[in-house]
């Protein structure tokens, strides 16, 4: 067996934590190079960019994540690190490079799925609540730190050093998987050959959806992912440009308010996220995690000071328990050799939100007419200057961040539809995909009791 040990969840977690650190470095700097190649319409360039980038994901997730289940995980584990993290160096060599690889990059930027597969090969049921949300936290910590020391050195040191280290991060991600990481498929699960079929069926993200249809529990849970991840993606893509526009944070303060949220959300994950799915079930914890999102959304769409700003992220780390929950649902219902398969239909409805959310987003900014000045002259300004909030009869001074009042609505449609999800005898079954028929052995896990435990992570890569 390649690797060091035997496969385990902490393999996964140094994966997941390396590719999203690298990218955390490149807050600050991304926020300048956007502005400084889209001086005009930056929000809705951002929304585009990352529009594109997510579209391609919701393409080739179930695809990834059916040959993963044949091939096996590790290999492409190193192809998705390896094209998520390829932009970095180019963002000082040439933006307009960096921006187009960035939603070319798609098409492999899907991470977590096989990240997913990968911890539900070595967990039996009743563990996977704790390993998820290990992986779920670990992608919240190295969001904690990565930004604000990105912020220190690209001040301290100019933004070609973060890019040199981020790099230096990413191929440190790539070097571990080509060395460290083990086989977590096992061998009578592969085809003795490459040339395994895989049926279109599996590859085809929109035949995954029309499945989808069949099982009106199913369609439910993927309802509420699509309606709660829609508006979430569209603030991962702009809500630190917002920060800075329309709040006046400065860089400094945007990454202590990545660190602090991302503190907060690992708690929420580890330590509050267990005792909500034990002791009010994972129906509960759904409509929970929902009404906290609304929350958010509607505090930051309304509010306009900084300390608002900064309550609305301790409402959003509670959020944060929403998806883990809802992917409960998912996973502890999928055959274990097809974990891949199902792990990528999910993948690729939050891709489909990752390219409609950023859009969304930019389009409703554009309407508005909440655009990017001078970002020199914010900085200058400081926090009581709001370029866009000068004039008191301006509808921003009412309603700063319409994009997010959008959100909270269609949050709260999610939340009337999780209201009928069924809590017991879930039928989601992964059987509406081919098993593979290339000789191989069919592995199985031995069934767990029925109960609320076992939950994937927030993912989030479409933040990078």
């Amino acid at each position: 067996r390649q690797g060091i040990g035997e496969p385990s969840v902490y393999h996964a977690v140094v994966v997941i934590f390396l590719e999203f650190f690298a990218w955390g470095l490149l807050t600050t700097p991304m926020l300048t190079v956007l502005h400084q190649t889209f001086p005009q319409h930056t929000f809705l360039m951002n929304g585009l960019i990352h529009g594109v980038k997510g579209l391609l994901s919701f393409l080739s997730a179930p695809l990834i994540g059916a040959l993963s289940d044949v091939w096996g995980r590790k290999s492409f584990l190193l192809l998705t690190v390896f094209f998520t993290c390829a932009p970095i160096p180019l963002m000082k060599i040439s933006p307009w490079w960096y921006f187009a690889v960035i939603s070319m990059s798609g098409v492999f930027a899907v991470t977590f799925s096989v990240i997913f597969a990968y911890v539900a090969d070595i967990t039996q049921e009743h563990e996977r609540s704790t390993a998820y949300g290990l992986v779920s936290a670990t992608f919240a910590a190295s969001l904690v730190t990565s930004p604000a020391i990105g912020a220190y050195l690209s001040q301290a040191y100019g933004d070609t050093l973060v890019v040199v280290l981020a790099s230096g991060v990413a191929l440190l991600d790539i070097g571990f998987i080509l060395l460290a990481v083990p086989e977590s498929l096992p061998e009578e699960m592969r085809p003795v050959s490459w040339g395994a079929p895989i049926s279109w069926e599996q590859a085809d993200p929109f035949a995954s959806l029309r499945k989808v249809g069949q099982d009106s529990t199913v369609l439910l849970i993927c309802i509420t992912v699509f309606l709660s991840y829609l508006p979430e993606a569209g603030q991962y893509s702009s809500f630190f440009l917002y920060l800075r526009q329309v709040i006046g944070f400065s860089s400094e303060t945007v990454a202590a308010f990545i660190g602090v949220v991302g503190i907060l959300s690992i708690l929420a994950q580890t330590v509050v996220l267990g005792i909500l799915m034990r002791s009010i079930g994972n129906k509960n914890t759904i409509l929970l995690g929902l009404g906290f999102q609304i929350l958010q959304l509607a505090w930051y769409g309304f509010g306009s000071q900084p300390w608002m700003m900064w309550a609305a992220g301790a409402v959003a780390a509670m959020s944060s328990i929403t998806f883990p929950a809802i992917s409960a649902m998912v996973s502890r219902n999928a055959d274990p050799d097809q974990q891949g398969v199902v792990q990528g239909m999910i993948t690729g409805i939050r891709g489909l939100c990752n390219g409609l959310g950023p859009a969304l987003y930019g389009f409703v900014f554009y309407l508005f007419h909440v655009e990017l000045n001078e970002m020199a002259e914010v900085e200058t300004l400081g926090k009581a200057s709001k370029p866009n909030m000068a004039n008191p009869t301006d509808e921003s001074s009412i309603i700063p961040g319409p994009p997010f009042l959008f959100g909270a609505c269609s949050v709260l449609l999610s939340l009337l539809v999780a209201l009928f999800i069924p809590e017991h005898n879930l039928a989601l079954r992964s059987g509406g995909h081919k098993k593979h028929s290339n000789g191989a052995q069919t592995h199985t896990h031995s069934p767990q009791a029925g109960g609320s435990d076992g939950k994937e992570p927030l993912l989030e890569d479409s933040s990078v």
